[in-house]
Order: C-alpha cells, then structure tokens, then sequence
C-alpha cells in the first residue's frame, strides 16, 4: 500500500512538474452542466434541441479530457456516425485536459446559442475564461495552458463542423402540415396555458400589452415577444419552445449519434384508431379515464415532479443530466468519470429522441385529451398542458429508459438516492430505491399528468432501453478497451 501511494504521489509530482498542475476537479466539468440546464430553462428551448446542444456539448467536454495523455478515456472519433476523425494532440506537447475542454466547450456552446441571449454568450465566455484561470491556479504552466487552448479550438471547430452535417439545418423553417383527420393527433395547447409563464434570462418583467412588441399570435411564447429587450424576429437555430406549432416534425430524420437512425430500436406500431366500444383503442382509452379520474396527492406531486415543462422547469433530457450532477458528487466521481457519464447519457438521450420523435410524427397518434373528451367525457382536463407533438410513444419514457440504464449500468442500480433537481422551483427532492425505480415512475407520471396512454409509456421505456444497450455496446471509451 506504501508502494502504491508512492507510485501515486510521484507520478502526480511529475505532472505538476511537466506544467500540467494538479488533477482537475470533476466539479469543473459539472459547472457546465448545471450552466447547461440553467440556459434550456433561460432559452425556453424545446425538449429535442435541448438534447441536441446536450449531446454536442458533452462530447465536447468528453474529448477535451481524452486529448490529456494522463486521462483513461479513448476519443469517439472514428466510433459516432459521420466523425472519422478529430484533430489530434499528436506531437504539440503536454496537454491539460481540463483547459482543452474548457475552451472546445465555449467554441462549441458559443455556435449552438449563437441565437440565444447575450447574456447566455458572455456566461460562456465568462465560464470558459474562469476555468482556465483555475486550472493555471492548480499549477498548469502558461504553456501547456496555451497548447491546451490551441487544441480546445481546434476541436471545438471540428465538432462544429460534423454537427454542421446532420440534418439539423436543412430541417429549420421547414413547413409541415398537420392533417385534419379525427383518426390523428391535432395540437390541443393553448397560448393562454403557456403566456403566464414567460419570464427569461434577459427579460424583468412579462407585459403583454407592452407597446414595444406585437401581438403575433404564431410565435406567442416565443422568447423574444414579450420581453422588455427583444431579439430580433427571424428564422433561428435555436428557436424557443412555441406551443402553437407542432414541435419538431422533422426530428426523426436528423442522424443518428450512434444508433444506426431512428428506426434500430423502433417500437411497435401504434394500435389502429377506433371510438367503437370494446376496440383495442376504446379499451386503452378507458383504461386511461379510469386511470386518472381521481389522482391522490401523491400521484399530482409526482406527475408534477417529472413533468419538466420546458417553458418552467427545464427539459427531461436535463432532468435526467442533473441526475449525474448529483450522482458525480455522491459517488465521488473523477473528472474523467465524470464526462464519460455525461457524455454517454447525452448521446443514449439524444438518440432516443431521434428515435422517438421517427415513431411519434409517422403514427401520429391522438393524445389521451382529445380522446377522452370526445368518447368519455367532454369536460376531461389534464393536470397540466399537454405539448404540442403526438402522443405515441411517450418521450419523457423513451429518453428516461435510455438515460436510467446508462446510469444503472455506469454506476450501479443497487445504490439509493435522492433526486433534488427541482428544489429551486419550489419542488420537493424525491428518494428512490434504483435508477429503475425513478425510470418507472417517470412513466407513470405521465399518465398521471394525463399526458399518454399506458401503453405509449411502457413501450418507450422498452425503446429507450433498447438504445442506451446499443449506445453501450458500440461505444468504447477506454483506452485499450
């Protein structure tokens, strides 16, 4: 044991002396994160783009701690669809890997949100500059700092250039056409669910007769509109989430992150639609109102707890990376740890919303609202507004299956623990037994909250699952795996 700390404390001696300082603090890389969720909520940005700029950003942390030659952790390069390679460190000398991920994650976030506030541009660069600071603190030299930011930029650049070629542009602005069929999904949100609710990151007060905005009631909830300093109106990357318009209805073709495309783990096709009483559809419409006629308190907490608006409380993909926030210092997790779980949540995350949104926009099936209302009951309301996308399968069971088994399977489902995500708006911490367990009740809330049918959550929580196994068996993240 001697011997090993000795082995330990010489070999942490010679990188402070070859200018790399000391081990970075996973803290670092968790900084981002938080800030992450905090800019989903400030943008109000749609559940899908989140997990876009989630999934880009992680990767971005992930390979600026894999370009540090004392990191465990191999690049991903050559192992996601379309990235055959990223610029390598090679022969430019001693890298601090905490520094490369700083500055790759400012040239990447500073792209993404290049739409966002200005507020969300300088707390990047602000982030960005500061953890640099700190890691020169902890002892790495002014020229590994200036290798490491050199490398950063380089691939930050080349990030952006393969997420440049995956659909998602070619999608913005892209009109679709709902059908007018009684058989199919029709968006029953409403703006006056969602106006209440609009503060932002660079708004004080919400005005909706303010005299400097107008009225345009097909961006109603879109940030810009009834803020106090407006952005400029105009087609964006990163539009707000808008409960007028159908969200996204091109997701499923964007590609895939590591999944062969939306389709590998696609679920069953939905049941045939049909009012007639005794039908497989009517049945499962009863079994719903039957359901979630009398909710108990219990039941609304937790419905309430996991609905994770993302006009109030973020979105279920950053619910899910506040899970590993938690889990990063419960568990004492190493920097290195650390972006090795952010990143493979992310990635499982961002494809099981490609993979979800494929199903949800080809069977577009009714939710639950517009059916109970027509064959049960007329005067049926949810608990809470119900979004603007078809109902099957469930998205916050499908993302929640992929996230829970990423944990489960990285960090163990045998630990409890308490999810305290939601404190800051007012939410109590919930205690679970598992991974699974939060999983489980992720999906049942959704019905609580009358959101889906039982069976959109159960089969998403088996098309979620399906995807984070195929995320784990492709991926390899460890040198010499």
């Amino acid at each position: 044991m001697r011997k090993f700390a000795g082995l330990l404390l010489g070999s942490l001696l010679l990188g402070a002396c070859a200018g790399t300082g000391a081990p970075p603090d996973p803290q670092l890389a968790a900084q981002w994160m938080r800030t992450s969720l905090a800019f989903a909520r400030s943008e109000r940005l749609g559940a899908p783009i989140a997990a876009r700029v989630s999934a880009y950003g992680s990767l971005a942390l992930y390979e600026g701690y894999a370009s540090d030659a004392r990191s465990p952790l191999r690049s991903l390069a050559g192992q996601l669809n379309g990235l055959s390679a990223l610029p390598s460190a090679g022969d430019a000398g001693t890298m601090d890997g905490a520094t490369v991920a700083a500055e790759a994650e400012r040239v990447v976030l500073d792209s993404l949100y290049r739409d966002g506030f200005a507020s969300t541009r300088r707390t990047i660069d602000s982030l960005a500059k500061a953890q640099v600071a700190a890691r020169v603190a902890a002892g790495v030299s002014g020229g590994v700092r200036d290798r490491s930011l050199a490398h950063g930029r380089a691939l930050g650049n080349a990030l952006l250039a393969w997420a440049a070629t995956d659909s998602f542009f070619a999608t913005r602005g892209r009109p679709w056409v709902a059908p007018v069929r009684r058989d199919q999904w029709a968006n029953t949100a409403t703006t006056d669910q969602y106006i209440p609710q609009m503060l932002s990151g660079e708004s004080d007060v919400v005005v909706t007769k303010n005299p400097g905005t107008s009225m345009d009631f097909e961006r109603v909830s879109e940030k810009w509109v009834f803020t106090n300093r407006p952005k400029a109106a105009g087609s964006t990357t990163l539009p707000a989430f808008n409960p007028t318009k159908p969200t996204e209805p091109y997701w499923g073709k964007l590609r895939t992150f590591v999944i062969r495309d939306g389709d590998e783990c696609a679920p069953p096709p939905a049941l045939p639609y049909s009012e007639k009483p005794g039908s497989e559809f009517w049945k499962m419409g009863k079994e719903f109102y039957d359901s979630v006629r009398a909710l108990t308190p219990e039941k609304k907490q937790i419905a309430l707890f996991w609905a994770d608006n993302p006009i109030a409380t973020g979105t279920p993909g950053f619910h899910w990376t506040s899970v590993d926030n938690q889990m990063v210092a419960r568990r004492k997790l190493s920097a290195d740890q650390a972006v090795e779980l952010y990143a493979l949540t992310s990635l499982a995350v961002a494809d099981a919303f490609i993979g979800c949104w494929k199903e949800k926009y080809r069977s577009l099936v009714v939710r639950p609202v517009a059916y109970v209302q027509r064959v049960f009951d007329p005067k049926f309301t949810t608990l809470f507004a119900t979004p603007p996308f078809p109902e099957y399968p469930s998205g916050h069971s499908t993302l929640s299956g992929a996230a829970a088994y990423v944990l489960a399977k990285t960090l163990g489902d045998t630990i409890p623990f308490v999810d305290s995500t939601q404190v800051d708006i007012g939410q109590p911490p919930r205690a679970y037994k598992s991974f699974t367990a939060a999983r489980d009740e992720v999906a049942i809330s959704r019905v609580y909250g009358g959101i889906h049918f039982m069976r959109a959550v159960t089969l998403g929580l088996v098309q979620g699952e399906c995807i984070a196994k195929r995320v784990l068996e492709k991926l390899k993240t460890r040198k010499g795996a």
